[in-house]
């Protein structure tokens, strides 16, 4: 019997933000995986250990989870005016499938500093202390994100002070701004796709409620927390153990995102995983985070909860943040209701591993509201880097 040895692929293991993922440079995939398609999905799927039937992906770099089951591929930019395109692989868990319609705003925060580090920005172009700007093109969604990356002594610093709920330890400060963040995807479309800040959506088996439909960020289904039973204070245990919840969330964003016009029947929802998601809002209450840290309720805006890749989330995906913000930023929309209503540019929201705070600009033109850019703060670092090993029957 033969057998066929293990290939090697030059890779870098990053957190960024709440999120963690395999990085690589676009050069160093091997040629058949540069380019989109079956080749490059069986590729990332075997690197990070899918599909596992077990739902563990010990076989592979995955944590199992949606915020540890990521993938990024980074190439010097041909668009003017930006260093890097940057595109963003969503790896389920027990499929074989690899989502690549939506962004991961977490682990933008990481992007600029392996671009730094690998040698994708213009030399004259990175300080040797200060700030080094990083513009990012963002494939999936075809928008600008603008990372200000910390820099020391040459290289990228990425130690620090900046605390950032949901991860264990300090690290530096990564601004990142996300400009025009309305999230126009595949199909297009209004950041409310309805033409409306509220809708009545109706699910069958769960009920009819008031939603907020919104493309910004990644599109998202924001609800009352109270229309479903729940009061936006809950940790990941309360919604992860139900089955039953679960199963109802599905059922939520799967109507949810026919009615933005991002499916065209309920059944196609499986198929994308990655968006829309599915975001229930409260006005601030006093809970405990996951770490046993006290949240007082006059400390945040408001409370909000998230489910990512079928689960509610650790903490907040970046790209709901965006949506949160810009949400906010616009009066009437069930987020901003939450907040407390009136004209707002940024929010402190609650989330189960504790708080976030996160800024967007709107502005209504011709009776349609826009956001020129959402802001907030994560931070990144390289936990290892060199090779990952893949049989080379793989892809």
């Amino acid at each position: 019997m033969s057998h066929k040895p293990q290939i090697r692929i030059p890779a870098t293991y990053m957190r960024g933000g709440t999120s963690k993922g395999v990085f690589f440079r676009l050069d160093d995939l091997p040629e058949v995986a540069r380019v989109p398609g079956a080749a490059r999905d069986a590729l990332l799927l075997r690197v990070i250990g899918s599909p596992d039937p077990y739902g563990k992906q010990t076989d592979g770099m995955g944590g199992a989870t949606s915020s540890t089951s990521k993938t990024v591929i980074v190439s010097a930019s041909t668009r003017p005016d930006h260093d890097v395109d940057y595109l963003f692989g969503q790896v389920a868990i027990d499929k074989a499938f690899v989502d690549w319609s939506g962004n991961c705003g977490n682990l933008t925060a990481a992007v600029g500093s392996f671009a730094i580090s690998n040698g994708l920005v213009d030399a004259a172009r990175v300080p040797g202390d200060g700030i080094c700007t990083v513009r990012i093109w963002q494939a999936n969604i075809g928008k600008t994100i603008i990372a200000h990356v910390p820099m020391t002594a040459g290289q990228v610093q990425e130690t620090g002070d900046f605390e950032l709920d949901g991860v264990t330890f300090p690290a530096a400060e990564v601004a990142v701004e996300f400009l025009d963040p309305a999230d126009d995807g595949e199909e297009g479309g209004a950041m409310f796709p309805t033409g409306n800040v509220v809708d009545e959506l109706e699910v069958p088996g769960v009920g009819t409620f008031p939603a907020t439909l919104i493309n910004a960020g990644i599109p998202t289904i924001f609800i009352n927390a109270d229309s479903i039973g729940y009061t936006g204070t809950e940790l990941q245990d309360a919604v992860n153990s139900a089955p039953k919840a679960l199963a109802m969330f599905e059922t939520i964003r799967a109507y949810g995102a026919v009615r933005m016009g991002l499916i065209a029947h309920i059944d196609e929802a499986a198929g994308r995983q990655h968006r829309p998601k599915v975001a229930i809002v409260a006005p601030p209450a006093a809970y405990t985070a996951s770490s046993g840290k006290a949240i007082a309720a006059d400390a945040i805006d408001l409370n909000v909860r998230a489910m990512s890749m079928g689960k509610l989330h650790h903490a907040m995906m970046g790209t709901a943040a965006v949506a949160i913000g810009t949400a906010a930023a616009v009066p009437g929309t069930l987020v901003n209701l939450a907040a407390g209503g009136g004209d707002r540019t940024a929010v402190t929201f609650g989330h189960p591993s504790g708080t976030l705070r996160v800024g967007a600009e709107a502005v209504q033109v011709d009776g349609k509201w826009q956001v020129t850019k959402a802001i907030m703060s994560r931070s990144a670092r390289v936990l290892m880097e060199g090779w990952v090993r893949v049989p080379a029957d793989a892809f």
